[in-house]
């Protein structure tokens, strides 16, 4: 059965798409080629519209939590999902924790799994570098994994802080990653007055990529009181190999992710990033005077496609985008092709322990977007995003074209986005191929783990629970059997 499934991929043929510029991977523009895509907006001012914001505090740890701050929020398989700093006497070593809860909407109430009190699902490890302190959680979810970067450390300041990683098949329960060492620390580029080190850490899934922006008070670029923002990327969630760092030429390959800090992309402390299929762009939310500013990058991070953006309002500490499961933007779901919704939640208050609390939430549209004015751009705006399609199937857009998936819950799990009706504007898109019950699944040693199509190319996936969700037998193959085979892009952009 093997040899005729591998035959079969030898003299498969491709499917053309609408292919969208992306950061990098699967569209070797931005890894240093040539592209005859049409001029990118720089420094365009898009009106906002649509400012909002809860009527009070969505979410506090109950118990003797005293703080709460830092939060990383995902809209995830139609629920809201946010998990941040805080601590409970009870819940380990004295030190922080990061509290997980859940809501219907952003505007919560936000209750624990069980609708309690928010749970305590992530504590300091004694005698490890977070023995104390874990705290400013981004999560994640690319196919069935959950990824927990986190502040980690054993005491407080003197340059202890260093991010870690933790997995999870649920986002609550949760196995440190990397052997429970630190995946990234300081870089000891230069010594400041503030002692911080490294942390407050951001991660999007973008194009087969881990983007990971955090802090490092002794990075180069850092600003004199250690305020920056540094983004090293790699196909590695633990970013254990193949890293790169951005520097002032772009994204360059470092031996370690300690590599000294050659370039900040926003001077400031605990900030958030996300990718904005829409804009084509990345954004950065960051606390300045006036509220949450919405900084935008291209996807090689050299110029900024639109002018900043204000949301509003009172602040104490970093901000949380909204964002989906990988991520990315939200679509609107008034009109997607019009406005993109930027949403933060932050802490507001100094409360009794003299520390930020009261978590509320904020936003606005940005608006003339023109997100759906080519099938390119529509291939972007829509990559991830699955919703139903004729006989029960599930429609996924992906590098420009819709897969069609015959199992809801694999739809799911490989999308960043669940919408319940197809866009008319979806529909220029091309079927290109089906993924059909127990297809087949292959792996190689070397590259990793695949689905078997009805155009007989291989589509990569993340991870085994996609195969098994599936009902795929996985095949083992050798790296050379790999290689000749036709492939189409993975199914998780």
């Amino acid at each position: 059965m093997l040899a005729s499934v591998l035959a079969g991929l030898l003299v498969a043929g491709c499917t053309e798409g609408y292919a969208q510029p992306q950061a990098a991977g699967e569209n070797p523009a931005i890894a240093g080629g040539k592209t005859s895509s049409p001029p990118r907006p720089v420094d365009v001012k898009l009106a906002s519209g649509d400012p909002r914001q809860s009527g009070g505090v969505i979410a506090a740890g109950g118990a003797d939590a005293v703080y709460n701050y830092g939060p990383s929020v995902m809209l995830d398989r139609g629920q809201t999902r946010m998990w941040w700093c805080s601590q409970y006497g009870g819940a380990g070593p004295a030190g922080d924790d990061i509290l997980y809860a859940q809501a219907q909407s952003i505007d919560g109430p936000f209750a624990g799994p069980g609708g309690g009190i928010p749970a305590a699902v992530f504590s300091g490890a004694p005698g490890q570098f977070d023995g104390m302190h874990t705290c400013d959680p981004s999560v994640l979810r690319v196919g069935t994994t959950y990824y927990l970067y986190y502040t980690g450390a054993a005491g407080d300041h003197a340059l202890g802080n260093a991010v870690g990683l933790a997995t999870s098949p649920d986002g609550v329960h949760w196995t440190r990653a990397a052997g429970g060492k630190p995946i990234l620390g300081p870089s000891h580029d230069v010594h400041r007055a503030n002692v911080y080190g490294a942390g407050q850490p951001s991660a999007v899934y973008l194009d087969g990529w881990f983007y990971l922006m955090f802090t490092d008070t002794t990075g180069r670029a850092a600003a004199w009181n250690g305020a920056g923002q540094f983004v090293l990327r790699s196909r590695d969630p633990a970013f254990g190999s193949g890293v790169q760092a951005l520097d002032v030429g772009g994204f360059v390959p470092v031996a370690t992710t300690s590599a000294p800090r050659g370039r900040s992309v926003v001077e400031g402390f605990s900030a958030d990033l996300m990718w904005v299929g829409a804009l084509d762009a990345f954004v950065i939310a960051h606390e300045t005077d006036t509220g949450t500013t919405l900084t935008f990058w291209t996807a090689d991070f050299t110029e900024n496609p639109y002018r900043p953006v204000v949301v509003p309002g009172p602040w104490k500490e970093g901000p949380g985008l909204v964002r989906r499961a990988d991520g990315h933007a939200p679509l609107s779901s008034a009109a997607p092709c019009d406005r993109v919704p930027f949403d933060v939640v932050r802490a507001t208050v100094i409360g009794a322990a003299a520390a930020p609390t009261d978590l509320r939430h904020y936003g606005l549209d940005l608006l003339g977007s023109q997100s759906c004015a080519n099938p390119s751009r529509v291939a972007a705006t829509f990559d991830g995003v699955t919703m139903p399609a004729p006989d029960r199937t599930m429609d996924l857009v992906r590098s420009g074209q819709r897969v069609r998936v015959d199992r809801r819950g694999v739809a799911t799990a490989l999308a960043g986005e669940l919408l319940e009706k197809e866009p008319r504007e979806v529909a220029a898109l091309p079927v290109a191929t089906r993924l059909r019950s127990g297809a087949d699944a292959l792996q190689a040693p070397g590259r990793g783990l695949a689905l078997v199509l009805d155009d007989r190319r291989l589509w990569p996936i993340p991870d085994g629970g996609i195969a098994a969700g599936n009902g795929s037998a996985t095949k083992p193959v050798t790296d050379a059997q790999w290689d000749s085979a036709p492939r189409g892009p993975s199914l998780v952009g």
